[in-house]
Formats: C-alpha cells, sequence, structure tokens
C-alpha cells in the first residue's frame, strides 16, 4: 500500500525534511546575524535571536521567528530584514546547499510574550487561592 502523503495544515505536523531544513536554515541565518555581514544600522545594533525557522512543504518558502535581544523594537529589526532579505536569502542559499534557495518571510516570535502571560496567570491571587486549596 502507498505511503499518504502528509498534506498542508495536517494535524501530524511538518515533516522531518521539513525540521531538518528548517533547523539548517536557522543555523545559517544566526551565524549570518552574528557575524554582522549585513550592513543595516538596526541590524548592526541589534543582537537578533532565530528561535525558529519553519518550512513549507514543499520546501519553498520559510518564515523565520526573531526576536531582538531584550525584546528592543521587533517592528524596526523585521522591517530591516525584510530590507536586506535578497542579500539573506542569497547568503544562505550559499550556505546551505538544496536544489532551490528558499524565499524568506520574517515575523516576530511571540512565544516569550505567551510565556510570560501564561506565568502571570498562574501567579494570580485567584489561581494561588485555587491551587493553595483555599
Amino acid at each position: 500500500m502507498p505511503k499518504k502523503s502528509n498534506p498542508a495544515g495536517s494535524a501530524a505536523g511538518p515533516s522531518q525534511r521539513q525540521l531538518r531544513v528548517g533547523e539548517m536554515l536557522r543555523h545559517a541565518l544566526a551565524e549570518l546575524l552574528t557575524r554582522r555581514e549585513i550592513h543595516d544600522d538596526v541590524l548592526t545594533n541589534s543582537v537578533i535571536t532565530v528561535a525558529e525557522v519553519r518550512m513549507s512543504p514543499d520546501l519553498k518558502l520559510a518564515t523565520a521567528y526573531v526576536m531582538p535581544l531584550g525584546g528592543g523594537d521587533v517592528a524596526q529589526v523585521i522591517a530591516a530584514l525584510d530590507r536586506n532579505k535578497r542579500y539573506i536569502r542569497t547568503s544562505i542559499a550559499k550556505a546551505v546547499k538544496l536544489k532551490y534557495a528558499a524565499d524568506l518571510r520574517f515575523r516576530a516570535d511571540e512565544r516569550f510574550d505567551e510565556a510570560l502571560h501564561i506565568d502571570s496567570l498562574l501567579n494570580s491571587p485567584e489561581v494561588r487561592r485555587d491551587i493553595d486549596g483555599g
């Protein structure tokens, strides 16, 4: 019986290949930003964390989730990354040998905000009262 393909948006999640390629691109992007090869004042003056790179099923689109250290101006950093997308794509394509150079999208990594929100909910007086049994 032939294997069923993993359609986009299925509950099964990304394939091993998507995860592996995403991780390779994440490392290449992080290294590029660390070396400060991009001549943009916003990117040069920011320390940027690349939390994750998610790949489309056909590996032609990569969405990078980034956050400046200390939560600086995320909008400025994403705008600077978008301005330099062509150079970044070319540099990453040279570092990671793939059949196609993936088109890049940059998004703010909101996991830190979500974690802070959950932490504040757990420490709220109402929840503390319920946890402590009172």
